[in-house]
């Protein structure tokens, strides 16, 4: 259950991630909206990654949190905000999913 959790907070901050580059481009009363939907992914994926430490180790808890964000953000941006692909941008993503894993798989 607690990976689930870490899981959903890892969404949630692909959320906040992308909430801040919606932000960044938007005017008024719009970005407002953004940063609202930052502050409220923001405090779901804490939220969610304080409870799943509760029985998850810290190291490997946060660094699946951040791996699933960066991984995430990277394909957000990739997919909306149009960044670049190359081999390497898509070699590192990978190596950074197979990392992720084998910390799941090294967990007790």
């Amino acid at each position: 259950m607690n990976w689930i959790l870490l899981i959903i907070a890892g969404l949630f901050e692909i959320g906040f991630a992308t909430c801040l580059g919606k932000a960044k481009n938007a005017t008024g009363l719009t970005s407002t909206y953004w940063y609202g939907g930052f502050l409220i992914c923001l405090a779901i994926s804490m939220t969610l990654l304080i409870k799943a430490s509760q029985s998850l180790p810290i190291g490997t808890a946060y660094a699946v949190w951040t791996g699933i964000g960066a991984v995430g953000s990277v394909l957000v941006g990739i997919f909306l905000f149009k960044d670049p692909v190359d081999f390497w941008r898509l070699f590192f993503i990978t190596t950074l999913i197979i990392s992720l894993i084998g910390l799941k798989l090294a967990s007790h």
